[in-house]
C-alpha cells in the first residue's frame, strides 16, 4: 500500500505534530484515515518524516513523527521556466507537469499576445492557486522540495534578469536542444496560446536566449513544457 505523503507549510521535527485545519479536513473526513494509518510528511527543507496518525478528530489531526529521512534529491540541472500566462486549466497542467519533472522556478510570463490580463487581487488569488497545484504534484510525485513559484512578469523584465547559463527559447524554426553542451543552469522560455512575435523572439536572442526546436510538430502552450524539460533532463538532467 502506497504511503500518504503531505506538505506541511511550517518547519517539522521529530515528536508529535498537530495538522494545519486543511491538512486535518483532507485526512480526517476526505481520505477517511483512521489512528495508526502511517503517514509521511515534508516542509520543503529536503527532509522528509515519517509516523503514524495519533488522533483523527474532525477538526484536530495529530501525528507522532518517529523518523527523519532524507529526501528526493533534486537534478543536477537547475531549470527556471519561463512560461507564457494561458488560461485556467492550461496553466495549471503546465504547472502540475513541470514539478512533476523537476522544475526549480516557474515564472509565468506576460506578453503581446496572452489573453489572460490578472489584476492586483486576482493575481494573490491565482498565486496561491498555482503554488498549491505545485505542492500536491509534489505530494504526488516524490519531490522533497517545492519549486519557486514567482509572481506573473512582463517578458522584458524577465528576459534581463535571467542569469541561466543556457537560454533557450523555443521556436518551430531553430537547432534542436541536442545541439547544445550540457549546461548547469537552464532558462526556458515558452509562449503562451497565441505564440511569441516575431519581435519577442528577437528581444530573447538579443538578451542571450537561443532559439531551438522540439521536433517538426508545433506544440500547444501547456504540452511545450512538458516535451522540453523531459527532453532536457534526459540530456543533461537525471533522466
Amino acid at each position: 500500500m502506497r504511503l500518504s505523503r503531505f506538505f506541511i507549510d511550517a518547519p517539522l521535527s521529530l515528536g508529535q505534530q498537530e495538522l494545519p485545519e486543511a491538512q486535518a479536513h483532507y485526512v480526517g473526513r476526505v481520505l477517511r484515515m483512521v489512528s495508526g494509518d502511517a503517514v509521511q510528511l515534508f516542509d520543503g527543507s529536503g527532509q522528509e518524516y515519517r509516523g503514524s496518525l495519533l488522533e483523527v478528530g474532525k477538526k484536530r489531526v495529530t501525528v507522532q513523527l518517529d523518523e527523519c529521512l532524507p529526501g528526493q534529491p533534486e537534478s543536477t540541472l537547475n531549470i527556471h521556466l519561463g512560461q507564457g500566462l494561458s488560461r485556467g486549466e492550461r496553466m495549471d497542467w503546465a504547472i502540475q507537469k513541470a514539478t512533476e519533472l523537476g522544475v526549480n522556478a516557474i515564472t509565468p510570463i506576460i506578453s503581446e499576445r496572452c489573453e489572460v490580463r490578472l489584476k492586483d487581487e486576482r493575481t494573490e488569488k491565482r498565486m496561491a492557486h498555482w503554488r498549491q497545484v505545485a505542492i500536491s504534484a509534489c505530494e504526488q510525485c516524490g519531490r522533497s522540495s517545492v519549486p519557486t513559484i514567482n509572481a506573473p512578469t512582463l517578458l522584458a523584465d524577465w528576459l534581463q534578469g535571467n542569469t541561466a547559463e543556457l537560454k533557450l527559447v523555443l521556436h518551430p524554426v531553430a537547432d534542436a536542444l541536442t545541439s547544445h553542451s550540457p549546461p548547469r543552469s537552464l532558462a526556458f522560455l515558452i509562449g503562451p496560446e497565441g505564440g511569441l512575435s516575431d519581435s519577442e523572439i528577437a528581444q530573447a536572442q538579443a538578451n542571450g536566449f537561443q532559439a531551438a526546436r522540439l521536433g517538426p510538430r508545433v506544440l500547444r502552450t501547456e504540452t511545450a513544457p512538458v516535451v522540453a524539460l523531459a527532453v532536457a533532463q534526459q540530456l543533461w538532467g537525471d533522466f
